[in-house]
């Protein structure tokens, strides 16, 4: 049976990501998951796909971070366990508190979606000014008064912070090793950025998925995952390549995978989620690594998945 082999938290937008044993799960992703980006001056978002020097900058966040119902405490904030810690070659340890800060950042826009921010402050505006060599600021999405909707056509009703598309995206081991056996250098999960890893079934069987159980959580497969430019990108490195992007076109392009369909030229690796019984109570708000992955349902093939 197929479980549970890794969790993956990406705090901020393009920056490395965390690994951990269990995650809090929220209607728009892993709890801390995209929660941040880093912007322009126009307060447009930055990616890897045109800062790929963000594959470098570290976040750590406590461990407590990861409790099912913790929260930055509002007496003891100045305790180190609840800061963000950010990190990148060449620059100084940066502490950013968990608390949201009061100040407001207008105009900021990531892909078709634009609304208002909570800023960091001028230490972070500055840390990643100075490390991307540009003006840049640091802000947390503001769900207090914003929303950003999943496309209805895949997901009515759900939404997401800063991800791109979806709130969950699960991969198996199965299909990156069978991946690395075609590649002349394997290449790393963290090419491309999943929040959930699951081993112990076969390659590529969660193109198929439509809805699975992980504990008491039950998710849907909604599309396949198109992947863009960025798991060209060493994220040991921050350099670009050709691989993995240039065998996944001769394996998995829509061309391969969905001929009888209309082509766009796009490649997949990958299964977008969206949490389905949201109204689960008690038990069953967090994953851990080690749970179990039931299928409960899928599609008998390739060409019936929807991308």
């Amino acid at each position: 049976m197929a479980a549970v082999s890794a969790i993956f938290i990406y705090p901020i937008k393009s920056c490395r990501g965390i690994s951990v044993l269990q995650a809090p799960l929220t209607p728009t992703g892993f709890r801390w998951d995209r929660q941040w980006l880093v912007v322009n001056y126009k307060g447009r978002a930055y990616t890897q796909r045109v800062e790929p020097k963000l594959a470098l900058v570290e976040v750590h966040l406590p461990n407590d971070a990861f409790l099912e119902d913790w929260n930055p405490s509002e007496t003891s904030f100045l305790a180190y366990s609840h800061f963000a810690v950010i990190k990148a070659p060449g620059m100084d340890v940066l502490k950013v508190p968990l608390r949201e800060p009061q100040q407001n950042a207008d105009g900021v826009s990531v892909w078709e979606w634009s609304g208002s921010a909570l800023d960091e402050g001028d230490a972070p505006s500055k840390w990643f000014s100075d490390y991307l060599g540009k003006p840049s600021r640091l802000v947390r999405f503001n769900a207090a008064s914003q929303t950003r909707e999943v496309d209805p056509k895949y997901g009515p009703g759900h939404q997401i912070m800063f991800s791109d598309e979806f709130p969950y995206m699960l991969i198996s081991q199965g299909s990156l090793d069978a991946l690395n056996t075609v590649l002349k250098e394997p290449v790393s999960i963290n090419r491309f950025r999943p929040n959930i890893l699951v081993d112990g079934c076969e390659p590529f069987s969660e193109d198929l998925w439509t809805e699975i159980k992980i504990d008491n959580v039950i998710f849907q497969g909604v599309r396949l995952c198109s992947r863009c430019k960025l798991p060209s990108i060493n994220q040991e490195t921050g350099i670009a390549g050709p691989e993995p992007n240039e065998t996944l076109k001769n394996i998995r392009s829509d061309t391969v995978l969905h001929p009888n369909h209309k082509q766009k030229g796009k490649i997949f690796f990958g299964q977008n989620l969206v949490w389905k019984n949201l109204a689960v109570e008690g038990k069953g708000k967090i994953i851990k690594v080690g749970d179990k992955v039931n299928i409960l349902g899928k599609v008998s093939s390739i060409a019936e998945a929807v991308v």
